[in-house]
């Protein structure tokens, strides 16, 4: 028996090659935009906070980990804990789905504030060139964050639903942690790009 590639694998891992290359895009906005106004852009860089940043950062790169946990569970599956809550190694695709959706969420919560912070410093989207491609790079970046937190909910909600979870559950679970394992790779590019490459 010929066994096929799934289907949604397959068109999630297309998909995401249509979404490198529109990160690719903003990243080449940055730089055109940064090689124009080199000394605006390294002047408006000392305001950001590259500490809280880089917590942040450690914060969505530790959700990779616990998606792929996730991941791992749905592909044996095993959707729910077997046992007390603490033990981890017993944990099902439910809960660890549940504590990547936490991280996440505090991911842009703190990036929020972080824009808060940046605004009360006088770094808005219209205030310079700076401004506006910080903005639109990391400002799309959150939005496919918070696409995937909605992902991560339809996921654990449709665990819930069905009687039995199977294959097609778990490849959700699949495609769902290429999906946030590729958002966490475009974010190490940007906080590389973006706080340390002044």
């Amino acid at each position: 028996m010929i066994r096929r590639p799934n289907t949604v694998a397959v068109g999630t891992i297309v998909w995401l090659g249509s979404e490198v290359m529109f990160f690719a895009g903003l990243f080449a906005i940055y730089f055109t935009l940064r090689s124009m106004s080199g000394d605006l852009f390294a002047t408006e860089a000392e305001k950001l906070n590259v500490l809280f940043a880089t917590i942040n950062t450690m914060i969505l790169l530790a959700s990779s980990f616990t998606c792929q946990a996730g991941a791992n569970a749905a592909e044996h599956h095993q959707a729910r804990r077997t046992g007390g809550p603490l033990q981890f190694s017993k944990w099902g695709m439910i809960e660890w789905f549940y504590l990547t959706y936490a991280m996440g969420s505090i991911f842009v919560i703190l990036q929020v504030f972080e824009y808060l912070e940046l605004v009360h410093h006088g770094v808005t989207l219209s205030s310079n060139s700076y401004g506006s491609a910080f903005y639109l790079t990391t400002g799309f970046h959150g939005l496919h964050v918070t696409g995937g937190l909605f992902a991560f909910l339809f996921v654990i909600g449709r665990a819930y639903a069905v009687k039995r979870f199977a294959r097609k559950e778990a490849t959700s679970a699949h495609v769902i942690s290429y999906y946030w394992h590729f958002v966490d790779v475009v974010w190490i590019g940007l906080y590389l790009v973006i706080y340390w490459l002044k």
